[in-house]
């Protein structure tokens, strides 16, 4: 049991890991003794959350631009440039949009389905062939896709493109996840419901008292309870799981099914 939660001497990359969400599970790996690769697309952010997290162990930083093909063509390169092999990948980089139904911007849908949904399909499949190098039969490689609860459930915000990119990532999951199996690559998606993140920033300074009420479980989301979640996923004691989108809520998307 001991080394059932451990990952310490894996590889990962973590996108969009100089903040939110992302900066939880890259913490996370880091303090777990995972070798952390973050991405993000402002240079100068990401290397100064890297040199923070590398206090505690080793984080290294490689700034891309994940809303191109081209872009995630560049970070699976440099990926591949120093590994030979990948023990975990999470795709966590994302963009949100909040306008009136009848005001929504046709580009849009463009900035965030190109990055959520084409960016999570075309980092993945360039990084297969690492992934697949790091793969065994008792200890897959893990893809790790960060979906939302706005994916489950329609939301209350007008975040129509937003919403809608997170469904498909939970699909997207799941269809990958048939394709690698066999190949020894997990893919699970996690379903963060609010949490303190930048983007959630601006909704929790003005509902979040409403937001915490109507929770079951009375509270906004940890970052240990992401880390937990993602480091479950990676680890031994998540190696029979694929195909999965998994709520990590405190039981919102429950009063919604």
């Amino acid at each position: 049991m001991a080394g059932l939660f451990d990952i310490s001497g894996k590889v990962a990359l973590v996108t969009g890991g100089s903040r939110g969400i992302g900066l939880m599970i890259a913490r996370g790996f880091v303090e777990a003794g995972a070798k952390t690769y973050i991405s993000s697309r402002k240079a100068d952010v990401c290397e100064e959350v890297a040199a923070e997290l590398s206090k505690t162990g080793t984080c290294i930083a490689i700034p891309a631009d994940l809303g191109t093909e081209a872009g995630c063509r560049y970070l699976a390169d440099e990926i591949a440039k120093r590994e030979e092999r990948l023990h975990i990948l999470v795709n966590n980089a994302g963009a949100n949009w909040n306008a009136p139904l009848a005001e929504f911007p046709d580009d849009a849908w463009d900035k965030v389905m190109n990055l959520n949904v084409k960016g999570v399909f075309h980092l993945t499949r360039f990084l297969v062939p690492l992934l697949e190098r790091a793969a065994t039969d008792d200890d897959p490689a893990r893809v790790i896709n960060i979906g939302s609860i706005d994916g489950l459930q329609a939301p209350t915000f007008d975040t129509y493109a937003y919403s809608s990119s997170k469904a498909a990532v939970h699909h997207l999951t799941r269809h990958l996840a048939q394709k690698l199996a066999p190949s020894r690559i997990t893919v699970n998606a996690i379903a963060p419901g609010p949490f303190e993140s930048k983007m959630m920033a601006e909704t929790l300074r003005r509902f979040g008292d409403s937001i915490r009420a109507s929770n079951p479980l009375g509270r906004i989301g940890r970052p240990e309870d992401m880390a937990g979640t993602a480091i479950y996923l990676a680890s031994k004691a998540g190696a029979y799981v694929t195909g999965v989108v998994l709520p990590v809520d405190g039981g919102m998307s429950t009063r919604h099914q």
